[in-house]
């Protein structure tokens, strides 16, 4: 009879399993925390070829996280030995969920049910989309079996990371861009998070890696393999960013932002960075800041507030007066 094991966080696996739990526990948030209706009026001030470029960039991402909820993190753990690493990538699972259902919740504010709709068909029919999507699920389709060899894993952790370290960022360009200008702030409120936990996503599963790259042997073999993805990946990119920001004149800037998130993807698998990159659009890191963003603490989570994680509780006698202090 098979016997079954319990993970037991009081043995460490590994120096990083235990650190990225806690880091994903302090980084926890819901879409229901925020109040993008407060972008309602900034939306209205909106061109109308802005808003069509919000929309469109916020559609990819709701596809790209949605294949990364249903299908990567899930398949990926699957074949991952850790069960402190699973544990870990679940939670990941989870939050990815939440995001892909974020951009539902700005979608819901700022625009109409047929619009809405319109939207997600565009997203089914863009080649260019469905290109990202087909491409990474296929090494994710790789992992349906039993058993797969190091080089299946190894491919399949790095489609995960180009696509949570790389591909999402020519759509998180938009709202950042509105938000380091004072608009839509709100909404980038959520996007900051989603921002903020891609980061440490890609790094963890970069770390998974860079575990698995050890153990195999044609080394050389699976790098060519992986520096033709980040190839046919990064092209289809450029395509995409001129097909969205083609009218805005944003290009430029947006395949620059490109090239650096390839960068950091590239790093957190273990290798060098293969892209030159000049300068990030400083409107951009500037939507980044969370010192930018405004908020009140009875409306609204802001990017820098800190949920409590330990709680005391009330208790009738603290609410006691001590007689003689008043006799």
């Amino acid at each position: 009879m098979k016997q079954y094991t319990a993970v037991n966080w009081n043995t460490p696996d590994n120096d990083y399993a235990n650190l990225f739990w806690e880091q994903n526990i302090r980084q926890f948030w819901v879409d229901t925390e925020y109040i993008p209706s407060k972008d309602i009026d900034s939306w209205k001030s909106l061109e109308p070829a802005v808003q069509e470029v919000y929309k469109k960039a916020l559609g990819g991402l709701t596809l790209l996280d949605t294949l990364q909820s249903h299908t990567g993190m899930p398949k990926i753990l699957d074949h991952i030995d850790s069960l402190q690493n699973k544990a870990v990538l679940s939670f990941m699972c989870m939050m990815e969920a939440i995001h892909a259902k974020s951009y539902s919740t700005i979608f819901t504010t700022v625009t109409s049910t047929p619009e809405i709709n319109e939207l997600f068909k565009w997203v089914q029919e863009n080649k260019k989309l469905q290109l990202k999507a087909s491409t990474i699920d296929g090494y994710y389709r790789a992992l349906d079996k039993e058993t797969v060899t190091d080089r299946e894993l190894f491919m399949a952790l790095v489609a995960s990371v180009f696509l949570e370290s790389f591909l999402f960022y020519s759509g998180f360009f938009m709202p950042l861009w509105l938000c380091g200008q004072g608009q839509m702030v709100a909404s980038a409120d959520i996007i900051k998070k989603i921002v903020a936990d891609e980061s440490i996503h890609g790094v963890f599963v970069g770390l998974l890696a860079q575990d698995v790259y050890k153990r195999i042997t044609d080394k050389e073999a699976v790098k060519q393999e992986m520096d033709e993805l980040l190839a046919l990946l990064y092209e289809n990119e450029l395509k995409y960013t001129d097909e969205i920001y083609t009218d805005l004149g944003l290009t430029a800037e947006v395949k620059e932002y490109v090239r650096y998130n390839a960068n950091k993807a590239l790093m957190n698998l273990g290798f060098e960075e293969q892209f030159e990159v000049k300068e990030i659009n400083p409107i951009v890191l500037n939507g980044l800041n969370g010192d930018t963003t405004q908020h009140d603490f009875f409306s609204k989570k802001s990017t820098n507030y800190e949920k409590a994680t330990e709680i005391v509780h009330l208790r009738d006698e603290d609410f006691q007066m001590v007689a003689e202090r008043y006799n």
